[in-house]
C-alpha cells in the first residue's frame, strides 16, 4: 500500500521560498581580478584568482577566489559572499591532473 503525503498550507511554503529568494538576492559585493595565481580541478577548468573586493562590509579586502569559466585581470566579479576564502593550490602543476 502507497503511503500518501500529507501536504502542508499555501502561506508556509510561500514564506519558505521568500527566505530563500532573500539569501540570494541578499547583499551582493562587487570585486576586481588582480592576478591569476593557478588552474585548478580534476580537469582544470577551475581558475584561481586574486581579487579586491570594491564594495560591501569587506571593502579593500584582498582574497583568493575560485572561478569556473573564462576570466581575465580586471574582469568585475559579483560575489554573493566574502567571509570565506578559497585554499591555496599547493601542487605545481598548473592544469588538470598528473601527466
Amino acid at each position: 500500500m502507497a503511503k500518501t503525503q500529507k501536504s502542508k498550507p499555501q502561506q508556509q511554503q510561500s514564506q519558505k521560498a521568500s527566505k530563500v529568494s532573500d539569501k540570494i538576492t541578499g547583499e551582493v559585493a562587487s570585486a576586481v581580478v588582480q592576478e591569476i595565481i593557478a588552474r585548478t580541478g580534476f580537469r582544470g577548468e577551475i581558475t584561481q584568482v586574486k581579487c579586491l573586493v570594491q564594495s560591501g562590509r569587506d571593502k579593500g579586502r584582498s582574497m583568493r577566489r575560485n572561478i569556473r569559466g573564462a576570466v581575465r585581470i580586471g574582469d568585475v566579479l559579483m560575489l554573493r559572499e566574502t567571509e570565506i576564502e578559497a585554499r591555496r593550490v599547493k601542487s605545481k602543476v598548473t592544469k588538470g591532473a598528473y601527466t
